[in-house]
């Protein structure tokens, strides 16, 4: 009976193998993501300069009266020269709302399931990572890369809330930002008015720029992992190669 419940290194070698092959692609497959999320930071934070510009532009501008030759023209009290370079938004006289802001609430909304999909799944996925490092505790030949490997999952498990925060955040954004009346003839009511469309836009450039923020901190956990999964897959791969037997499985109570 002895040697039916101290045998088996069988099973603890797949379990090492296993880590092997997580400590491999998923290292690659980070590297992705120490970097895209900074990417799609770079394009919210432009969102939110072009908001804020017309937000700045809008908290001072006098709205016009003198009736446009053409519809295609440009609403020199409404535009601001930076929110046109930044993302090209540009208030036509024609009226209505810009294109530009349209598309900037369908890239905020797509960008905000995405982040949401990623972060549930990664936070799945590291739940079951936890429970299955349990078992590498055993094996004396990890004991000082214990701490990487379980460093590594809390990092992603943490940069998996962030993703879902990101997309909690840029969906209210999206939703304000809609939200907006924004044909011409609106927006200079405002302005003769409380101009609250200012302070709303405002209000949203500070959401989608922490959403930014977040994107980074969340990039900046992935790529801790970098060195961590670099020793952890030497190690385990010495000990795949050595001849020191895997530790026994624990005996059971009968």
């Amino acid at each position: 009976m002895a040697a039916e419940e101290t045998a088996g290194p069988t099973q603890p070698d797949a379990l090492l193998e296993a880590a092997l092959n997580l400590s491999r692609f998923h290292r690659e497959h980070e590297r992705f993501y120490a970097s895209a999320p900074l990417e799609t930071a770079l394009r919210l934070q432009r969102h939110a300069r072009a908001l804020e510009a017309l937000a700045d532009r809008w908290t001072t501008a006098e709205p016009a009266t003198r009736r446009p030759m053409s519809p295609y023209a440009g609403a020199e009290d409404l535009n601001s020269e930076a929110a046109t370079a930044l993302d090209g938004v540009l208030f036509l006289e024609g009226g209505g709302r810009p294109a530009e802001i349209t598309t900037m609430v369908a890239d905020l909304r797509a960008t905000a399931d995405g982040f949401a999909r990623g972060g549930e799944w990664l936070v799945t996925a590291m739940q079951t990572s936890w429970d299955v490092a349990r078992s590498l505790v055993r094996y004396d030949g990890l004991a000082d890369v214990l701490g990487e490997r379980h460093r590594i999952i809390a990092n992603d498990w943490l940069s998996g809330h962030m993703q879902c925060l990101v997309g909690t955040v840029l969906g209210r954004a999206a939703d304000m930002l809609d939200g907006l009346d924004l044909d011409p003839a609106q927006v200079r009511a405002d302005l003769a008015g409380e101009r609250v469309a200012a302070r709303r836009l405002q209000a949203t450039a500070e959401l989608i720029s922490r959403a930014a923020d977040l994107c980074c901190e969340s990039a900046q956990l992935v790529h801790d992992n970098e060195r961590r999964w670099r020793i952890t897959h030497q190690r385990i791969g010495q000990l795949l190669g050595s001849t020191v037997p895997a530790p026994p499985e624990p005996v059971r109570p009968r």
